[in-house]
């Protein structure tokens, strides 16, 4: 089956490696269905999640741990449920990036995990209510201006 997207053209899929979330991501409830792009750059920590709905919508995706190293929290038995989870193994976690166009300011929302079960391709955003985490959490440190002071 083949889709054509704004981003990456036209591109082959598998029906089996479409994800499927039956609430859509937030603010994006209409949309279900979703096909998961790899970065050709191992080295890229970013991929996307391209909806196969909306041709022109693809979400910057990253495993939150590259940047978050002791990001945690707990998966609501519900989502558990829905998503027919049976082991931790078969859990895949990402948050969406958004990139400015100064990509030094880029941010991932750790509020907003996404949850998909691998075996099925069932997925859910979920809400993590903690003030530990933010919408926006910056991922690159700040440069140093000309002129500041380093101690």
């Amino acid at each position: 089956m083949f889709i054509e997207t704004k981003h990456f053209g036209k591109i082959e899929i598998i029906e089996e490696n479409i994800i499927s979330f039956k609430d859509g991501l937030l603010g994006f409830e209409e949309l279900k269905k979703y096909i998961y792009i790899e970065n050709e750059d191992t080295e890229n920590p970013f991929n996307w999640l391209q909806s196969l709905e909306e041709p022109e919508l693809a979400f910057v995706v990253t495993n939150p741990y590259v940047f978050v190293k002791d990001y945690e929290f707990d998966i609501p038995e519900k989502i558990v449920e829905d998503l027919e989870i049976k082991e931790i193994k078969d859990v895949m976690i990402w948050v969406i990036a958004v990139v400015p166009e100064n990509v030094e300011n880029m941010t991932i929302n750790l509020k907003g995990p996404v949850i998909m079960n691998l075996k099925n391709k069932r997925a859910k955003q979920m809400v993590v209510n903690s003030e530990k985490y933010s919408l926006k959490h910056r991922i690159f440190e700040q440069t140093l201006h000309a002129g500041d002071a380093v101690c």
